[in-house]
């Protein structure tokens, strides 16, 4: 055994006991935890005791933000906390396909959800096809026998398009067919997934519910306890288990998500109506706007949630851009969302820029499109900085 220079044995002493517990969820960064015999760790591992053995297999402060998402969504089951929200769509898309099978993906989901559908499945053999989500007859035609699953986001990143999850569930539910909801955009407080028929629901923690551009993590759960178990397993075995100090960043973040939500989709709303009325912005994407394509169905779904996510358009090639980014002084231009702070995001540069332009024209991204991440400034102070930013990129 090791000893110490002292003659005593390195880790001999517990952790000190106490008649009271702390306010606050302790960090627990140890990588390993020791059980007192064989038959006890033997029982950890059947189940038959909840302990913890090796971080990678799970920890306290993983479980701590997967508890409290769980308790958000109404997950019938404790979800799986990993290292990043790429990290729980590839559980999905990794962990519950196999060569062979088919997966349906919403044409305009984040970039690189795109780009594991477009590349790296049909690399496995599994194949994909990209249809609009809002169409579910569009989706119906793009079913095949090997069918396995549906991936959508509920609002489109950066398009802020909605998909139609009402008739996509029924779908869903006639054929058989996983419905998978990357809930990031929306979030529970805007959108409960389990509630409107999905089988599986995807964050990227990272975003707004950590809010604070310092925290990398993901979670995935599942109605049912066998894919739900799967997904564990697989994350597990691919080594997407999170950091516990990340982890414990996030609760913290979470304790204020509703308030940050609510005032930044407040802001949103101003800033949406504010953009519509500069000289030089083309068009304004923001659900809540009765010109948006799909205002109607963001209206039955969301409830008046629209979510803190403004898109809009200018004229002009890439140096309009360049010009706008540098005139929102104050802001972040950053490919991010969520941050306390409003952070500008340009697809075309970030997020999308692995398609082609004529890809991006497609999907409605030139490169005087933006996507803003409204933070919780002073509404009337936000509004002055992008009246800046467009003027700066228009004359």
């Amino acid at each position: 055994m090791t000893k110490n220079d002292r003659g005593s044995l390195i880790r001999p002493v517990p952790l000190p006991e106490s008649a009271s517990r702390p306010v606050a969820t302790p960090l627990s960064p140890s990588v390993v935890y020791a059980s007192d015999t064989p038959d006890m760790l033997d029982a950890q591992y059947e189940g038959d005791l909840h302990g913890y053995t090796y971080s990678r297999e799970g920890h306290p402060n993983a479980d701590v933000v997967a508890r409290t998402i769980d308790a958000m969504e109404g997950a019938p089951h404790m979800g799986v906390v990993v290292s990043s929200g790429m990290a729980a769509v590839s559980a999905v898309l990794l962990g519950l396909t196999k060569a062979e099978d088919h997966v349906i993906g919403g044409n305009q989901l984040y970039g690189r959800s795109l780009r594991m559908m477009a590349e790296d499945l049909p690399r496995l053999g599994i194949a994909t096809s990209m249809v609009d989500p809002g169409d579910v007859e569009a989706v119906r035609a793009a079913i095949r026998p090997e069918t396995k699953m549906i991936l959508v986001e509920v609002v489109s990143n950066p398009t802020l398009r909605v998909a139609d999850i009402l008739g996509l569930s029924a779908l869903a539910k006639e054929t058989g067919i996983l419905l998978v909801v990357d809930n990031t955009f929306t979030t529970p407080r805007s959108f409960k997934a389990y509630d409107h028929g999905a089988d599986i629901v995807i964050h990227s923690v990272t975003k707004l519910l950590a809010g604070h551009s310092d925290v990398m993590l993901g979670y995935v759960s599942a109605r049912d306890k066998a894919l739900n178990d799967r997904l564990r397993v697989f994350a597990v075995t691919a080594g997407m288990s999170p950091s516990p100090f990340d982890c414990w960043l996030a609760e913290r973040g979470m304790l204020s998500f509703e308030l940050r939500f609510d005032r930044a989709q407040s802001t949103a709303a101003k800033l949406a109506k504010h953009l519509g009325t500069l000289e030089g912005v083309k068009r304004v994407i923001y659900p809540a706007r009765r010109d948006h394509p799909d205002h109607l169905r963001a209206e039955a779904l969301l409830k008046g949630q629209y979510c803190n996510m403004v898109s809009f358009e200018i004229e002009g090639t890439r140096a309009a851009a360049n010009a706008l980014a540098r005139g929102a002084e104050g802001l972040s231009f950053a490919p991010t969302l969520g941050d306390v702070g409003t952070t500008l995001s340009h697809p075309a540069s970030s997020s999308h820029r692995a398609l082609t332009a004529e890809k991006r024209a497609e999907l409605g991204m030139s490169e005087g499109f933006f996507r803003v991440s409204v933070g919780l400034e002073d509404p009337d102070a936000l509004c002055d900085v992008f009246t800046s930013a467009v003027q700066a990129a228009t004359t």
